[in-house]
């Protein structure tokens, strides 16, 4: 524990009146990660802030999920919900998409449009994979589930292969409707992802003022 604290001093640095500043961090997502059925605290973003806190990172992240948005939302309301001062965003969008069937090239358009108007920001980003349902065939699902990794790649940005890694298809671990994460789900999910986000916001660390 104590290598791991020392490990990350330059992640919340000093602001000039000699208080360190938290990095602000964005989840721009859909219901899966606003936190639908949830209350706010049970929510991912403040999960993933509180695993984040308690590993000795200063962080705060807000949570820009907004329920049945595709990923061409998203691109639409980019410039308000990731407003000036946000130093990273969490990229969790298209799963709406795929359960809508809508054109994977329509979902790459808009996703690949959102991280390079961020990039241009000169605000990195982490996006989260996801897959597609096998109700639209296999052709649908290999032209879908490609769009993650070629745009990681293509942007050079990080890639957590699969949002729902451990949690997707399980009963036990989604509400009622069978795609929500209950809040064990939410938590299997953080602890999944959080050594992608810790890798992420050491990046962020090294240059943050």
């Amino acid at each position: 524990m104590v290598a791991m604290m020392t490990a990350w001093p330059a992640l919340s640095q000093p602001a000039p009146g000699g208080e360190a500043k938290p990095i602000k961090l964005v989840v721009l997502g859909d219901s899966l990660s606003a936190g639908l059925g949830l209350p706010g605290q049970a929510a991912f973003p403040a999960r993933l802030q509180k695993a984040l806190n308690d590993n000795g990172l200063d962080v705060e992240i807000s949570n820009a999920g907004v329920s049945g948005d595709t990923a061409s939302g998203g691109r639409d309301r980019l410039d308000w919900s990731v407003p000036d001062g946000t130093e990273g965003v969490i990229l969790e969008l298209g799963a709406n998409d795929a359960l809508r069937g809508i054109d994977p090239k329509i979902t790459r358009d808009a996703l690949s449009d959102i991280v390079g108007r961020l990039k241009a920001r000169g605000i990195p980003v982490m996006v989260c994979g996801m897959l597609a349902p096998p109700n639209y065939g296999s052709d649908y699902a290999a032209q879908f589930n490609a769009i993650y990794p070629d745009l990681a790649k293509s942007f050079g940005v990080p890639l957590y292969p699969f949002f729902l890694d451990g949690v997707a298809a399980d009963a036990k671990l989604n509400q009622a409707d069978g795609m929500h994460p209950t809040a064990e789900g939410v938590d299997i999910i953080v602890n999944r992802i959080l050594p992608t986000v810790r890798a992420f916001v050491g990046t962020i660390g090294g240059q943050h003022r």
